[in-house]
């Protein structure tokens, strides 16, 4: 027959643990049960380092891969130049005004916006975009969008530009 015996400690006599149980075996020698307990924690720790629990879920987030178009033409005297490109995810558009030729401070519109497949609807424009200008925003999803420049009346000849745009 199992007995347990607890016996506990009131005063502060060094006793090392303030209660000390130990269990006792029918007439086998007394083990204390805080070693016994030591024990089962071990063995119930070695045999939970096998199990490594739940995991959290592996979201797989597809990389898209930018892609850089460069767009070059003669811009007229009150002209204007429209380039429409096809984004294939949600990210960032960045337009930039590479080279204007033979005049690189001369202003001209820059605008960057949408493509319905006739004309392009604005959405960002810098109607004083010189030289390395930069048009920046931001797609939801796939679709079609574009970039044009025109004249803002500051022209006084033809000039020759490049539009370099990085888009998903």
């Amino acid at each position: 027959m199992s007995e347990i015996y607890l016996n506990l400690s009131t005063s502060n006599d060094n006793v090392e643990p303030l209660a000390e149980a130990r269990l006792h075996l029918g007439g086998m020698r007394r083990l204390n049960l805080t070693r016994a307990l030591v024990a089962v924690a071990l063995a119930t720790g070695a045999t939970a380092c096998d199990d490594p629990g739940p995991t959290a879920p592996v979201i797989n987030t597809p990389v898209v891969q930018n892609i850089t178009e460069t767009y070059t033409g003669v811009l007229a005297r009150n002209g204007a130049v429209t380039f429409p490109f096809a984004v294939s995810a949600a990210g960032t558009a960045a337009a930039t005004l590479t080279s204007v030729l033979p005049d690189n401070t001369i202003a001209v519109g820059l605008t960057m916006g949408t493509w319905n497949g006739v004309s392009c609807a604005a959405v960002i424009s810098n109607d004083n975009a010189t030289q390395f200008s930069q048009l920046v925003g931001s797609t939801g999803s796939s679709g079609s969008l574009c970039i044009r420049i025109h004249d803002v009346g500051r022209l006084s000849a033809p000039l020759t530009f490049t539009i370099a745009v990085v888009h998903p």
